[in-house]
């Protein structure tokens, strides 16, 4: 009877080994399947953005904007319901609340503003709402001045000039057990602001922008790839600013060493909310030196 026992328990272990390794092997190959699934958009979406990319028509980019992001979208959502995904997208603020809870991450508050920022611009794309009040397209990259508002910073009320950058260079970099991804975008920025007969009263100068976010995937994996956030707040100006004239340089290096400058040149005649109260001074100001035709262009054209 032993005998028997002991040959019971040899086959029922074979048995449930067994069943492990087919479960195992199950879940191998279904992760091996979502992987070659999100490959296959990725695949797709980079085939049919390089047009969005390059458009240099302004208005047909933006028509096409909506059913260019719908086509993503909607291979996200079946790629979602096809292997049981996250709907909500927030997997990554969820495992920070986590890490917030146990006290291991004292960043939490600032990791999750940049989540918070990566999805409002995410859910503009995803609901059909991206629609930029400004566009551009240079060596292959898009940039888009998404909104142009004024709000309060630290008390003080400034324009935010929110930018979504498209096509700059990155690559994957393994460091250890973490893969993380390397973009290459540098910004240098001037604005001049000129009276109406196109005086200049100002300059300012930015390098990046603030909030930068280079892998909006990091926050949400579903993000439409190769992606630039990040947004500019500017100073209130002068009330007798009629001009702007905001010049943005990026440069963007290829792993194979090639290098890009972009040029975007966005001119616009300055709002009123954009602008001081008549009287009131331009904090932060200093005064500089410069040619006297280069300040007034009145002046160059009657010296020729």
């Amino acid at each position: 009877m032993k005998r028997y026992f002991g040959v019971i328990v040899l086959v029922a272990g074979v048995l449930l080994g067994a069943i492990m390794n087919y479960r195992n092997a199950s879940a191998r190959t279904r992760e091996a399947q979502r992987e070659a699934d999100v490959q296959r958009i990725h695949a797709e979406y980079l085939e049919r953005v390089g047009w969005m990319r390059a458009n240099p028509d302004e208005n047909a980019y933006r028509d096409e904007l909506k059913s260019f992001f719908k086509n993503y979208f909607e291979q996200v959502d079946d790629h979602l319901k096809a292997f049981n995904g996250n709907k909500n997208f927030d997997g990554y603020l969820v495992e920070l609340e986590k890490r917030a809870d146990s006290g291991k991450d004292e960043r939490s508050g600032d990791r999750k503003a940049f989540y918070d920022y990566t999805r409002k611009l995410f859910d503009s794309m995803r609901e059909g709402r991206y629609r930029p009040v400004w566009t551009a397209t240079d060596k292959g990259m898009r940039l888009d001045v998404v909104s142009s508002d004024v709000i309060m910073v630290m008390g003080r009320p400034q324009v935010r000039l929110q930018l979504v950058l498209w096509g700059a260079q990155r690559f994957m970099k393994d460091e250890g057990k973490v893969r993380k991804m390397m973009t290459s975008a540098s910004f240098d920025t001037v604005w001049k602001l000129t009276d109406a007969k196109g005086k200049l009263l100002g300059e300012m100068r930015g390098a990046d922008p603030s909030m930068k976010i280079d892998h909006p995937e990091r926050f949400i994996p579903e993000f439409p790839p190769q992606m630039v956030l990040g947004h500019y707040d500017l100073d209130l100006m002068p009330n007798e600013v009629a001009k702007l004239e905001m010049t943005i340089n990026v440069s963007s290096r290829s792993t194979s060493g090639g290098d890009a400058t972009a040029n975007y040149v966005w001119k616009l005649d300055v709002p009123s909310e954009w602008k001081l109260g008549a009287g009131e001074t331009w904090e932060g100001a200093t005064q500089e030196e410069r040619p006297e035709d280069e300040i007034d262009p009145s002046k160059k054209a009657a010296a020729e």
